[in-house]
C-alpha cells in the first residue's frame, strides 16, 4: 500500500494589524506596542519616508505584506484618512485581492494600535472598528494639573 504524506503545514487563518503613516510614525509606534503588548509577528510597520514617492512606499508595501495570503485578515490603521501612505496601502491591498478581508481605521494613535493588538483575535472584523474606535476614544482626554494655589484654596 503506497501512502503518501504531506509536510507542508497547514497554514491557520492569521489577523494582521498593519500600520501605515508618514514619516517613522508607525515603526515608533510598533515599537511601543512591542513593549506594552509583546513582540508580535503579525503587527507590520510601514512608513513613507521623507523625500520618497507613493511608488517607492507601495514597493516597500508590498514587501512588508508579501506573508500575508487571501485566507487571512487585515487591520490596516492609518495615521491620515486620505493620506497617501494609507491610500497606496489599500491600492496594493486591493491588487493582492485581500480588500474584503480589510477593516480599515484612520487617525491611528498608540491606545487604538494597543486595543487593536490586544483584541483582535476576540471579534469578528465587523465588530472590531466600534470597539477598538470607542476604547480610543474614551482615551483622549484633557489632563489638567493643579497649580499650588489650588492647594492653598482647599486648606
Amino acid at each position: 500500500m503506497l501512502r503518501v504524506t504531506s509536510h507542508a503545514k497547514s497554514k491557520r487563518k492569521q489577523r494582521y494589524v498593519v500600520l501605515v503613516s508618514h514619516g517613522e510614525f508607525a515603526k515608533g509606534l510598533a515599537n511601543a506596542l512591542s513593549m506594552l503588548a509583546g513582540e508580535k509577528k503579525e503587527v507590520i510597520a510601514v512608513g513613507l519616508e521623507n523625500g520618497k514617492t507613493a511608488d517607492e512606499f507601495a514597493e516597500v508595501f508590498k514587501e512588508a505584506v508579501s506573508p500575508i495570503t487571501g485566507e487571512d485578515e487585515i487591520i490596516l490603521l492609518g495615521d491620515l484618512i486620505g493620506g497617501s501612505p494609507l491610500t497606496t496601502a489599500l491600492n496594493v491591498i486591493n491588487e493582492k485581492g485581500l480588500t474584503d478581508n480589510t477593516v480599515v481605521l484612520g487617525g491611528m494613535n498608540l491606545p487604538l494600535a494597543l486595543t487593536t493588538v490586544l483584541m483582535k483575535d476576540n471579534m469578528d472584523k465587523e465588530m472590531l472598528p466600534q470597539a477598538v474606535l470607542g476604547e480610543a476614544h474614551e482615551a483622549l482626554k484633557e489632563f489638567k494639573l493643579a497649580s499650588d494655589d489650588d492647594e492653598e484654596d482647599d486648606i
